[in-house]
């Protein structure tokens, strides 16, 4: 799959990715300006950026991208080209296995805005919509015979219950609110969807009588288990308003506990992220891809490069390493 093919689909999809666009170099170097490629969060590089030495750096640069959101500017060059002390907004990684040349690389991350899907027609739906709206969300609403007068914040309306313009990613939360008109098919796609929060506003006994109906139509239990009901934060509220209010704080509440960070290394040798740390030039190395290792004292070590390994082994005890 090309770059431009790659792109679409992720946009379409609805699903975050990391843009690394090569800036500027200094031969020799196999990149040239303009040259990109597209990572994505299981570390997949689509495109071309430079060769195996140069991918693991953008690959460990692009998870940390797509993690806090902000952007950075990689500068991969030899050791001794590397400025004197750090230059703000610059990352610099020393390349021993570069012939000279220096690459820098713009990390630019592209993060799917976060989606709520309402599922309703009536107060409670209007006050999701226009809450969620203004707390930063996409908001879709999907209802009988719905108008934009009676959703003016929502971005997209679906005034008829065809769920199959619906789209969903981890990033959706869906609430469905439609007070027993079509609780059990909205809920039937949502929960068996990618959505990462399905809640249903009911009272304790609709809600059961609605799990009920969904196992006997076959949905597992593990589908089931996802559902949230009654739905949103005990805030003692009652009107439309407050349970839309409560509901959301359930939603940011969900979304913030399941950002996760970046693993933390065991040891200096492990990265996390399917990477290894070579102890000759300090680049992370791909493990999975990687073929260049040895073994000493009882710890293998990866290499990025045949260089690195014939230095390694002829003095191990040279290079500091931590188990």
């Amino acid at each position: 799959m090309d770059f431009e093919t790659k792109v679409d689909e992720l946009r379409q999809a609805g699903k975050p990715f990391v843009l690394a666009t090569v800036i500027r170099v200094e031969r020799p170097t196999s990149a040239k300006p303009g040259a990109k490629a597209v990572v994505t969060a299981d570390g997949t590089l689509t495109g071309w950026v430079g060769g195996s030495c140069t991918e693991p750096t953008v690959r460990r640069e692009a998870a940390k991208a797509l993690q806090d959101g902000e952007p950075r500017l990689l500068r991969l060059c030899a050791p001794e080209k590397m400025a004197l002390g750090s230059q703000e907004g610059v990352i610099e990684v020393a390349l021993t296995c570069v012939s000279g040349g220096t690459l820098e690389i713009y990390i630019e991350p592209q993060l799917s805005e976060p989606q709520l899907i309402v599922i309703g027609h009536q107060a409670t739906a209007e006050a999701l919509a226009t809450i969620g709206k203004a707390v930063g969300y996409n908001v879709t609403v999907l209802g009988h015979e719905i108008t934009p007068a009676q959703f003016p914040a929502a971005d997209r309306l679906i005034d008829e219950l065809d769920y199959s313009h619906l789209r969903f990613t981890p990033q959706t939360a869906v609430v469905v609110t439609s007070h027993g008109n079509y609780d059990e098919e909205a809920l039937e796609i949502a929960l068996q969807s990618e959505a990462g929060y399905v809640a249903l506003v009911a009272s304790g006994k609709r809600a059961d009588e609605v799990l009920a109906n969904l196992r006997g139509a076959g949905l597992p239990e593990e589908s089931l288990s996802r559902l949230r009901s009654p739905a949103g934060l005990d805030l003692g509220g009652h009107t439309p308003g407050e349970i839309a209010l409560s509901v959301l704080a359930e939603i940011l509440q969900f979304r913030h506990q399941n950002q996760t960070g970046l693993p933390e290394a065991e040891t200096a040798a492990e990265l996390g992220l399917g990477e290894a740390l070579d102890p000759v030039c300090g680049m992370t190395v791909d493990i999975a891809t990687s073929a260049l290792m040895s073994s000493h004292q009882g710890h293998t070590y990866h290499f990025c490069s045949a260089g690195c390994k014939h230095r390694f082994e002829e003095h191990p005890e040279t290079y500091r390493m931590e188990g």
